[in-house]
C-alpha cells in the first residue's frame, strides 16, 4: 500500500465505521471491500461488496469495528479518502472524500483521476 509513515492510507467517519459495522453483524460477512473500475461518464466508478474472505493481496483496515479493505488495484487511486455515511431526507448512502479526484459527474457515481 502506498503509505506516509503517521498517516492512515483511508479514514472513515463515525457514521461510515457504524454503518458497515451493522451490515457486516447483519450479513455476518468479514468486510467491506472498496475499489475502483472502469466506467461511468467520467472514467471511473468506485465499486463496495460485503465479502465472506480477505483476499491476501486487501490492504485491510479496521475503524470501530467495521473491517474495509482496499482491492490492490484501487489502493493508490483510495489514498488519503475519507468515507462517508450520510441520510438526508430523500437518500442515505456512503461517499468519499477523495483527494485524488480532478473531476466527478453530476450524478455524483462517476469519477476522474489526474493523469486519466
Amino acid at each position: 500500500m502506498f503509505a506516509i509513515p503517521g498517516k492512515k492510507a483511508v479514514t472513515m467517519t463515525d457514521a461510515a465505521a457504524k454503518q458497515i459495522s451493522s451490515l457486516m453483524n447483519d450479513s455476518e460477512k468479514k468486510g467491506l471491500r472498496i475499489g475502483v473500475k472502469k466506467g461511468g461518464c467520467a472514467g471511473m466508478e468506485y465499486t463496495m461488496d460485503y465479502v465472506d474472505d480477505v483476499d491476501p493481496l486487501d490492504e485491510v483496515f479496521e475503524f470501530n469495528g467495521a473491517r474495509v479493505m482496499i482491492a490492490p488495484m484501487a489502493q493508490m487511486f483510495l489514498f488519503g479518502t475519507e468515507i462517508d455515511y450520510t441520510v438526508s431526507l430523500l437518500e442515505a448512502g456512503f461517499s468519499f472524500n477523495n483527494p485524488n479526484v480532478t473531476e466527478a459527474c453530476g450524478c455524483g457515481e462517476s469519477i476522474k483521476f489526474a493523469g486519466m
